[in-house]
C-alpha cells in the first residue's frame, strides 16, 4: 500500500482468529485495559461496547467494541457463535506489534491466529 503521507507517523496491527474463553463486555473492557497496559498506550475514556442482541443475521451475533486512545484507538469486533475475533490497533505512536500480539493470543486462548502489520 502506497504511504500516501509519510510525515504522519501511524502503525497499525490487524490480528484475527478464533478463541476459546467466553467473552462478554467485562471480558472485553479487561482485555481493552490489560493490552493498553502491557504496550504503554494511554486511553482517555471508557471501551464503548455494543451488542446488536438478536438483531441481524445470527451467524454476525456478537460484539462489537472500541477504546480511545490518546494516540489513536482499538477496535475489537467478536463472532461469538464462530468463537472469531478481529482486533485492529491503530495508534500514532510506536508500539511493540509482537507483544501484543502474543498478548491477544495468550488472552483470548487463540487456538489459530493469522495477523498484519502495516
Amino acid at each position: 500500500m502506497e504511504d500516501l503521507a509519510p510525515d504522519i507517523l501511524r502503525q497499525r496491527l490487524l490480528i484475527e482468529g478464533f478463541f476459546t474463553i467466553d467473552v462478554d463486555g467485562a471480558t472485553i473492557t479487561r482485555y481493552f485495559e490489560e493490552l493498553t497496559s502491557a504496550l504503554s498506550l494511554r486511553v482517555y475514556g471508557t471501551p464503548t461496547i455494543f451488542a446488536p442482541g438478536g438483531e441481524g443475521r445470527a451467524e454476525n451475533q456478537g460484539y462489537d467494541a472500541f477504546i480511545p486512545l490518546i494516540d489513536s484507538g482499538i477496535s475489537l469486533y467478536v463472532w461469538s457463535a464462530k468463537r472469531f475475533l478481529s482486533v485492529i490497533i491503530f495508534t500514532c505512536k510506536n508500539f511493540d506489534a509482537e507483544r501484543a500480539l502474543t498478548f491477544t493470543r495468550d488472552f483470548f486462548q487463540m487456538t489459530k491466529s493469522a495477523e498484519q502489520s502495516f
